[in-house]
């Protein structure tokens, strides 16, 4: 007696434990986020004052952080789930989400270029703002030490820029140490000291513009981001092409395992 197998549809384990595995480092990515951003806000205090934000309009990078991170632990746990428990509604939200959030990257990318302009005009007004705040929020503090030490550069066009936070203003209403000074980040630090020195800036829009060259950057960082640009085009264009194809892969991934789900459950109901 002969016995014939008919040819039925299969999910594939590659496709299923590929997703898996993808939205796995993906969910851990989110949770290395989530405890980040919740360990730095609770180090301000945050946790028991949600009033307390800095004067950029309620922004706090710190909340940037928990949004990133809450939208990957959520997209990571969605795709993990859909793709063990083969759940199409989930693995439908992880792809579709993927496809928005890659629209959106377009979509920013292209409008980026075309009002160059308008977003130089933002970086510059967000620059003065943090300056304004910088002795007020430690995150802020931080972002702005670590672009002009990067980027060798002091204010957004230049040092004077610091006369808009009260600190480091040249009024003599101010009664900071710090008065007509610029933070230790801008400083030209001598390559033989192993300790930076945080007074360096001290006193130094005092002196005559002739001297500012021998202890502090002169160059503002909206012209130092500007040239740094063109320097880095293709290292910026390498890890917009990378991330790119990573969420296309993994949206390949859901799509074909979907197809996989649907055509078992068709070969289950309306048998060959």
């Amino acid at each position: 007696m002969h016995y014939y197998r008919y040819p039925s549809a299969e999910i594939s384990c590659w496709y299923k434990y590929l997703l898996f595995s993808y939205n796995i480092v993906f969910w851990l990515g989110g949770v290395a986020f989530l405890g980040a951003g919740l360990w730095a806000w609770s180090e301000k205090g945050v946790l028991f004052d949600l009033s307390r934000m800095t004067h950029l309009h309620g922004f706090d990078p710190v909340l940037l952080i928990l949004f990133v991170g809450g939208v990957m632990f959520i997209l990571g746990f969605a795709g993990c789930v859909g793709a063990l428990r083969e759940n199409i509604c989930l693995l439908k939200f992880f792809c579709g989400t993927i496809v928005f959030i890659f629209i959106l990257e377009l979509a920013l990318a292209v409008l980026a270029f075309l009002f160059q302009d308008w977003v130089k005009d933002q970086v510059e007004k967000f620059f003065k703002k943090t300056i304004e705040v910088y002795r007020d929020d430690i995150d802020l503090q931080n972002i702005i030490d670590s672009l002009q030490k990067m980027n060798q550069c002091c204010g957004a066009q230049s040092p004077n820029d610091w006369n808009l936070n009260v600190y480091f203003n040249c009024s003599s209403a101010s009664k900071s140490r710090e008065r007509c000074g610029v933070p230790f980040s801008c400083c030209i630090q001598d390559p033989a000291q192993n300790v930076v020195n945080t007074q360096c800036g001290y006193d130094v829009r005092n002196m005559s513009l002739s001297n500012w060259e021998e202890r502090i950057f002169t160059r503002g960082c909206i012209a130092a981001l500007e040239a740094w640009l063109p320097r880095n085009i293709y290292i910026v264009a390498g890890v917009f092409v990378a991330i790119s194809l990573l969420q296309i892969f993994g949206i390949f991934l859901a799509k074909t395992l979907i197809s996989d789900i649907n055509a078992v459950k068709s070969s289950f109901f309306f048998p060959s």
